[in-house]
C-alpha cells in the first residue's frame, strides 16, 4: 500500500513486518511451513491448493490503514488485500470512451485483481517497514514464481499460472497503457478508501497524507475521478481545520523522499498511446 504517513499518536503496535524486517533469510518454504496448517499441495493438476492459497488475501489487512489504528477505532473491520483489488477490478471496467478506446479493459481487470497477489505471502510491505526495495522485488517475484510453477504448474498445462505471471509482471514493469492505468486506479481506490473512512469516524480523523498520492495520477480521465472524491472530501470537512496536500505542500520530506526512492520513478511516466 503506497502512502506516506506521519506517526500517528495512537499508532497500532509494530506490525510482524516490522519485527521481520532486519530478518535476512525470508523465503516463501518458510512463510508456507511456519504459516499455514496445512502446507498446499505442490506440482497437482488441480487448482485447489491455489484457491486455499488466496485466503491470504482475504484476510491480510493493508498496512497502512493498519498504522492508524482503523479497526481499533471501530470504523470499520479493516481493508483486506482482497477488498481493495475487488473493487479496483471494478472501477477499471468505467474507464471514459477516451480511454477504454485505446486499452483492453477485460486485460486492465485481470491486471487489477493479480498485481497484489504476491502479498498473500509477502505481506503489505510499505517504504516504512525497512524492507528495502530490492528485497521487497525479491520476496514478490520468488512468490509469484511459487505461484505460477509450484501451485500452477500443471493446471491447465501451466498455460493459466503463466498468464498470471505475464500480467503480474507487466504491471510492475508499468510502461503499457494498460498498466498505466490500473496503476492510477490502485491510487484512486485509496483516495476513496481515505475518505471512506474519515466519514465514518466521529472524532475528526484526518487521513490527509494519504491523499498526496493524487499528485502521483498521470491519466487525466482517472485524475479527474481523484479530482471529484477529494472534492467530496472538502465538502465534507467544511467549516473544519484539515490538512490537504498537493505538489505545492506535501507531507514530510523525509516520507516524500523516502516514498519516490521506494517506488521509482517509471510509474509516473505516461506510456505512449
Amino acid at each position: 500500500m503506497s502512502s506516506i504517513t506521519h506517526e500517528a499518536s495512537n499508532q497500532a503496535e509494530p506490525s510482524i513486518l516490522e519485527a521481520a524486517a532486519a530478518q535476512q533469510s525470508w523465503s516463501v518454504e518458510k512463510v508456507v511451513q511456519d504459516e499455514f496448517p496445512v502446507v498446499p499441495k505442490e506440482n497437482s493438476e488441480s487448482p485447489v491448493p491455489f484457491f486455499h492459497m488466496l485466503e491470504r488475501l482475504k484476510t491480510t489487512k493493508r498496512e497502512g490503514w493498519r498504522r492508524f489504528g482503523i479497526e481499533r477505532r471501530s470504523l470499520h473491520r479493516g481493508e483486506s488485500i482482497s477488498d481493495h483489488m475487488y473493487r479496483m477490478s471494478l472501477i477499471t471496467m468505467f474507464a471514459p470512451k477516451s480511454l477504454s478506446s485505446k486499452i483492453d479493459i477485460a486485460h486492465c481487470t485481470k491486471m487489477a485483481l493479480i498485481h497484489d497477489m504476491a502479498e498473500a505471502l509477502v505481506g503489505d510491505i510499505t517504504p516504512v517497514d525497512n524492507v528495502p526495495k530490492t528485497e521487497k522485488n525479491r520476496r514478490e517475484a520468488t512468490t509469484m514464481d511459487y505461484f505460477t510453477k509450484n501451485l500452477l504448474g500443471r493446471v491447465n498445462g501451466g498455460l493459466t499460472g503463466e498468464e498470471i505471471k505475464k500480467i503480474w509482471q507487466e504491471y510492475e514493469d508499468s510502461e503499457t497503457l494498460e498498466s498505466k492505468f490500473v496503476h492510477d486506479v490502485d491510487k484512486v481506490e485509496l483516495i476513496l478508501q481515505m475518505v471512506e473512512y474519515e466519514r465514518a469516524d466521529k472524532n475528526g480523523l484526518d487521513l490527509a497524507e494519504f491523499s498526496w498520492v493524487a499528485t502521483k495520477i498521470v491519466l487525466p480521465e482517472v485524475k479527474a475521478w481523484a479530482d471529484e472524491i477529494l472534492a467530496e472530501r472538502e465538502e465534507f470537512w467544511a467549516g473544519r481545520e484539515h490538512r490537504v496536500f498537493s505538489d505545492l505542500q506535501k507531507p514530510d520530506e523525509k516520507r516524500v523522499a523516502q516514498h519516490d526512492q521506494y517506488y521509482g520513478g517509471k510509474e509516473n511516466k505516461i506510456a505512449e498511446v
